[in-house]
C-alpha cells in the first residue's frame, strides 16, 4: 500500500469541465456525463475493493449517495486499478462488492485507465466534485471526504459534504481544500 495524496494539478484545476467518459457499471447499464444531466451536481470518486481507506470510507460514501441524492446530487464510483496485478479489484469483484455493501451508486470499471487519466486520479479514494453550470460540469471541490479516513467516529470534519451543500444551495466553496488521502491507483 503506498500512501498517496490527491493534489491540484494543471490538468484538472478548479473550474475545469469534466472529462466525458462511457463506462460499465456493475448494474448492467452503461454510464456517461449525460447520463447525469439533470442534476445539480457530480460526484466522481476514483475507488476500488481492496484500499483499506476505500474499505474505511465506503459506507462513508456511500451515505452520501443516500443523503443527498434526491437532493440534485449525482455520485458514480470508478475502479480504475490494474486487475491483472490485483484481481480483487476484478470486474466481478466489484459486483460482489457493491451488492455486499448495499452501493446506492452507479459503480463503474474503466479497464483501459483512459478516464482515471483524464481526471489525473492519483489515489483511491480520490473525489471531483462538479457544479452543473450550463450544458457542463465544472470542478469546484477535489480534496478528502472528511478529518478522520480510519475512524467515522472521530470525523470533526466533513469537508465533501460540505462543498456538496454549498453547491445544492448556491453557496461560494472554499478553494483552501486539503488533499484526499489513499492508496495509489495500481496502473498497468
Amino acid at each position: 500500500m503506498a500512501l498517496t495524496y490527491s493534489t491540484p494539478t494543471e490538468l484538472m484545476p478548479l473550474g475545469s469541465p469534466a472529462p466525458d467518459f462511457s463506462l460499465s457499471g456493475t448494474d448492467g447499464k452503461t454510464y456517461s456525463l449525460a447520463s447525469f444531466d439533470n442534476k445539480k451536481a457530480l460526484l466522481v470518486i476514483f475507488m476500488c475493493n481492496h484500499c483499506p481507506y476505500v474499505i474505511a470510507t465506503q459506507d462513508r460514501i456511500n451515505k452520501l449517495a443516500k443523503e443527498y441524492g434526491n437532493k440534485g446530487l449525482a455520485l458514480v464510483g470508478i475502479n480504475a486499478n490494474d486487475a491483472e496485478k490485483y484481481p480483487e479489484d476484478s470486474f466481478e469483484n466489484m459486483k460482489l462488492v457493491a451488492n455486499k455493501h448495499g452501493y446506492v451508486f452507479p459503480y463503474l470499471y474503466d479497464e483501459t485507465q483512459k478516464v482515471a487519466r483524464s481526471y489525473d486520479a492519483v489515489c483511491t479514494p480520490d473525489p471531483y466534485l462538479f457544479e452543473k453550470s450550463g450544458n457542463q460540469f465544472l470542478l469546484r471541490y477535489h480534496g478528502r471526504i472528511d478529518d478522520s479516513w480510519k475512524d467515522e467516529r472521530a470525523v470533526k470534519e466533513r469537508d465533501l459534504a460540505k462543498a456538496i451543500e454549498a453547491i445544492l444551495n448556491n453557496k461560494p466553496i472554499s478553494t483552501d481544500q486539503k488533499p484526499a488521502m489513499g492508496c495509489s491507483i495500481k496502473w498497468k
